[in-house]
């Protein structure tokens, strides 16, 4: 048996605040999103409980008949609980270091372990939407891809997509989303 797994990230939103929605490009986005999943098979949609990923989710919801489940697990890992000017540099370091951990913050291995618990508890067979954000994203898909890092982080779109499919110990990293 096999597990089906879409992460995406969620669409173009007002800000990083955990209450910042999505922009009007992003609800036209998450419209765009809820057809592109038109006949693929989708039997549960998780998201963050950030309000930008909850109503990138909606739209899918609404569209396959789901309820749309929050999870905190995918919720964006917090880097620090102190801003720094030069964040992106600390963040590539995260990267390069996933035990690296600023004061207030989580490692990239802590966010790791708390959203591949999520695919852990996932039942075989499934076919399973994750609404998440792009830092999360990145190490989730990290977790079955050691080559995605920051890169492939900053490559990432709003909205974008990947398919994770896991099998027994083998598993496939493949970005379905094309954002032209």
């Amino acid at each position: 048996m096999e597990k089906t797994i879409y992460i995406v990230r969620h669409c173009s939103a007002e800000g990083q605040a955990p209450h910042a929605e999505l922009t009007a490009e992003g609800i036209l986005q998450a419209a765009q999103l809820a057809e592109y999943f038109d006949g693929i098979e989708v039997d549960r949609i998780i998201t963050s409980p950030f309000s930008r990923a909850r109503q990138t989710g909606w739209p899918l919801a609404e569209r396959k008949n789901l309820h749309v489940e929050v999870d905190s697990r995918l919720g964006e890992r917090v880097l620090s609980s102190t801003e720094f000017k030069d964040w992106l540099i600390k963040l590539e370091d995260t990267f390069l270091d996933l035990h690296l951990k600023y004061d207030g913050g989580e490692s990239s291995r802590e966010a790791m372990t708390r959203v591949c618990d999520v695919l852990d508890e996932l039942e075989e067979g499934s076919q399973t939407v994750l609404v998440t954000h792009g830092n999360l994203m990145a190490l989730l898909l990290r977790c079955y891809d050691e080559r995605f890092g920051f890169e492939q982080w900053q490559a990432l779109t709003n909205p974008d997509v990947y398919m994770l499919r896991i099998k027994d110990e083998d598993s496939e990293v493949k970005r379905v989303w094309d954002s032209k």
